[in-house]
């Protein structure tokens, strides 16, 4: 490959398939006496050739979008220093006003994080959904996640642009993708406790915008239903839609949704036992068994609680590999933290041993699913980092100890986030 490329296929091989970790790419955009200059900082050593995109608006307020202009090719080379060790600079001169919006790695042509100058995000937020590329929305729907994980931009911003943009945006993945990042990260993970009602509440008002009436693609009004149920933050329409059997408009509540619904009501407190065993009656399947278990371990009832507990960490071991996800998937819900606060510092000891006596795949599970979702504390890493410093039969399993260094990385990224 070497010899018909020209180029340095084995030094490109060590920086692209033996380092870990991507680069990162940062903008910072001054204006010139004739034109603007691009000063762009590559943290990193691996070599990267990428696209710049240049937007401009047209129009104002609610119809302000962005237009395209010219694209430019740059290379930049690699450095001989590790990767995680250095940061080197290049600048790039360009004729002409300075574009509104600049994305760097427009095209998504080489694998980095990327990050938006100021100015382009204020463009961003404004127009984004108006980007005429499905790949470019992406490359800047990725920029903004990557400087929340990074505490580079206050999740509000992020919730804020998702709740003006994603009425409009007309790709189905994007749309289920920031859905996803904004639920499943933001709400669970990178707010503290006292902002995520308000999170919740903008993801169930855009959940709605979105399952209205002139939205009418099946697979859209799904995701729609979805984010509606696991932002719900009252009862009430959720229960109405469970006497109806059916989401206003559609879709209709299939097992799948009809178990989502059940699940968010038993966090809520809004079901009960009893109503968890006649929907499991109602669905004989194996599905619907790992389902029950879930909304069980959901109720926010200290005997319910630790009923779950028991079945997933009894030494006897008697739930399958699909029941213990689905047990482990149910018991940790911010909005349940008084009941289960006690169950923090016995979650990391009571994962080492059985990890130690299950193996690979219960220790990954316990590891990912169990892990005390919610409880994003210095006391939480605290535990963590002394459970991962402990050695020899008592300390957690290889497999274990992998998906615990992740948890751990992810904590203190949100702890970074949460204090700044």
């Amino acid at each position: 490959m070497a010899r018909a490329s020209g180029r340095p296929v084995p030094a490109w091989a060590d920086a692209w398939l033996r380092t870990s970790g991507p680069d990162t790419l940062t903008p910072e955009v001054t204006d010139t006496a004739d034109g603007w200059t691009l000063r762009l900082t590559h943290t990193g050593g691996r070599p990267h050739r990428l696209l710049l995109g240049t937007y401009g608006t047209t129009g104002t307020g609610d119809a302000e979008r962005a237009t395209p202009g010219a694209r430019h090719d740059i290379e930049l080379a690699a450095s001989d220093a590790p990767a995680t060790a250095t940061a080197s600079v290049t600048e790039h001169a360009f004729p002409g006003p300075r574009p509104a919006l600049l994305v760097v790695n427009d095209g998504d042509l080489t694998y980095a994080k990327v990050r938006l100058d100021p100015a382009s995000w204020d463009t961003a937020r404004r127009t984004l959904s108006t980007l005429p590329d499905a790949l470019t929305r992406t490359v800047v729907w990725n920029a903004a996640r990557d400087m929340v994980r990074d505490g580079e931009l206050d999740p509000a911003a992020y919730l804020e642009t998702a709740a003006r943009h994603l009425k409009d945006e007309p790709s189905t993945a994007i749309v289920q993708g920031v859905l996803a990042f904004a639920r499943g990260r933001i709400a669970d993970l990178f707010l503290a406790p006292e902002r995520r009602p308000a999170a919740l509440e903008t993801l169930s008002g855009l959940a709605r915008r979105l399952l209205g009436p002139d939205v009418t693609d099946p697979a859209r009004r799904l995701i729609a239903a979805r984010a509606a149920i696991g932002s719900a933050t009252a009862p009430d329409e959720l229960r109405a839609w469970w006497k109806a059997g059916t989401v206003p408009g559609g879709p209709a509540l299939d097992p799948e949704l009809r178990w989502n619904v059940l699940h968010r009501l038993a966090v809520l407190g809004a079901t009960t036992e009893a109503e968890i065993r006649a929907e499991a009656d109602r669905d004989p399947t194996a599905t619907g068994e790992e389902s029950a278990a879930r909304c069980r371990a959901a109720l926010p009832d200290p005997a319910a609680k630790e009923a779950a507990w028991n079945a997933m960490f009894d030494p006897a071991d008697r739930l399958s590999n699909y029941l213990f996800i689905a047990t482990a998937e149910g018991f940790w819900h911010p909005e349940q933290r008084d009941v289960l606060a006690p169950y923090v510092a016995r979650y990391f000891p009571a994962a080492t041993a059985l990890a130690a006596r299950r193996g690979h795949s219960l220790a990954m599970a316990v590891g990912r699913w169990a892990f005390p979702r919610g409880f994003t504390e210095p006391e939480t890493l605290r535990l963590g980092e002394e459970c991962l410093a402990a050695g020899g039969p008592d300390g957690p399993t290889p497999a274990l100890r992998r998906v615990l260094a992740d948890q751990l990385d992810d904590l203190r990224r949100a702890l970074r986030v949460i204090s700044r």
